[in-house]
């Protein structure tokens, strides 16, 4: 009997999967902490523009989009920081600038690259090669450094702005490094989530993983689970039924979310209850 594992494709997106499903929700949860949940979003429309203009330009797409992403994540915490309501302005821009700007280069590069960009938008089981598992490994440790050097601080800007910058804390820099950070983990997840989708995966296991849990700690280390569960099984789903993995990717995700808010109403009566 034919197995998945049988498949080097198939072994490469697993590989994927399992680093997207653990390094989103981790940087997910601060972004929830911050209620920057559509941080990601803006991030992946950016992306899509660097995927655009590296099929123009004939570059390779991964470097490209994470050199675009970031730039977008240094412009709007600047723009963040002169005014919020302007940030609120930038974000939307970036939404609408980034899409479209993806979607213009891909229709000016030769070729067929405005169908190889749909890979891109929604995921593609086919598309991770080795060099990107490389990449995506490297990526993944970098973010996970960054994490445990700074996660305090990180943590402190989270939870509110005004005491960290009162602790001496500096807000602006952190700030910054997690929308880079955010940036990075876009790129990661591009190839087998889609640009479109991958702030999903940063967004719902953390979500999900609030209904249940009380502390910071406690919502990463569920959230991370449920990551890895919803990007593995959302996998295999998408090969046997013949669909892009990102979308089935988020549907396990929102089912898990289901799951959890519905075990979660019990739980606070009890809690209530105690108390």
């Amino acid at each position: 009997m034919t197995s998945i594992l049988d498949f080097d494709f198939m072994r490469r997106a697993l590989v994927a999967a399992a680093l997207v499903g653990l390094i989103a929700p981790l940087i997910g949860t601060f972004l929830v902490q911050r209620r920057l949940a559509l941080l990601g979003d803006g991030m992946g429309h950016v992306a899509l523009t660097g995927v655009g203009l590296a099929f123009l330009l004939g570059t390779a797409p991964v470097p490209t989009a994470m050199v675009a992403a970031v730039i977008g994540a240094f412009l709007i915490e600047f723009i963040r920081y002169r005014s919020r309501t302007a940030g609120d302005v930038a974000l939307a821009l970036l939404f609408y600038g980034g899409i479209a700007g993806g979607v213009l280069f891909a229709s000016l590069a030769p070729g067929k690259a405005s169908s190889s960009l749909n890979a891109y938008l929604f995921g593609s089981l086919s598309t991770v090669a080795e060099g990107d598992i490389w990449a995506l490994v490297v990526l993944c440790l970098g973010v996970v450094a960054v994490i445990a050097i700074l996660g305090r601080e990180l943590f402190a800007v989270s939870l509110d702005p005004d005491i960290a910058a009162v602790q001496g804390i500096r807000v602006r820099l952190m700030s910054t490094l997690m929308a880079v950070l955010a940036a990075v983990v876009v790129v990661v997840g591009m190839r087998v989530v889609g640009l479109l989708l991958v702030s999903a995966i940063m967004i719902v296991p953390v979500a999900a993983a609030q209904q249940v849990t009380r502390s910071f700690r406690a919502t990463a280390a569920l959230g991370i689970g449920l990551g890895l569960i919803a990007s593995l099984s959302g996998l295999v789903g998408s090969f046997y039924v013949e669909v892009p993995p990102g979308p089935t990717i988020v549907l396990v995700a929102l089912l898990l979310f289901a799951i959890l808010a519905t075990i979660a109403v019990p739980l606070r009566r009890r809690r209530r209850e105690a108390t």
